[in-house]
This record gives C-alpha cells, sequence and structure tokens, in this order.
C-alpha cells in the first residue's frame, strides 16, 4: 500500500483538483508546481477551504467523494485528495 501512495504522489494530478485549486480557490501556484507531495497548508488552505473543497468538486464535477474524503485535513497532501478523486469516478 505504501508503494501505491508513492506513486499517487509522484504522478500527474487529476485536472479537476488542479482546476478547483487555482481556479476556485486562487492559488498562485503554477499549475506545474503542484505535486502529489504538496500539502494545502502550503497554499494557505484551511480546514473550512478543504470543505469547500468537496462541495465544489461534487457540485462542478457531478461526482461523489467518498467518506475519507471528508478526512482531508491542511497537512494532507495533494496526493491524498487525488485518490478520493480517482474513487470518485
Amino acid at each position: 500500500m505504501r508503494q501505491a501512495e508513492e506513486s499517487t504522489a509522484e504522478s500527474a494530478l487529476p485536472e479537476e483538483l488542479v482546476a478547483l485549486l487555482t481556479g476556485h480557490f486562487n492559488v498562485t501556484v503554477d499549475a506545474g508546481e503542484l505535486s502529489g507531495r504538496t500539502t494545502f497548508e502550503s497554499l494557505d488552505l484551511d480546514s473550512l477551504s478543504l470543505m469547500e473543497l468537496v462541495v465544489a468538486a461534487e457540485e462542478e464535477y457531478g461526482i461523489v467523494l467518498p467518506e475519507n474524503a471528508l478526512d482531508l485535513r491542511p497537512s494532507s497532501t495533494l496526493g491524498e485528495a487525488a485518490r478520493a478523486f480517482e474513487h470518485a469516478r
């Protein structure tokens, strides 16, 4: 399982997640600089922002994120969120 976590951390992030971060949350980092190891905290996103992210993703893309998506914390990584997006498809 650790290997799967590392591969998600290294692989490309879902474009929907990147679009939400750069569009909806106005993250001012170049999309190419975002990786699976980037934390929400480093992007200045707090717990409330993460709840908004889940709601925005579900509304904008018509997906239902799994319960573990609600467990995201500011110290969580984009790779962890990417896994939630994978399971929502």
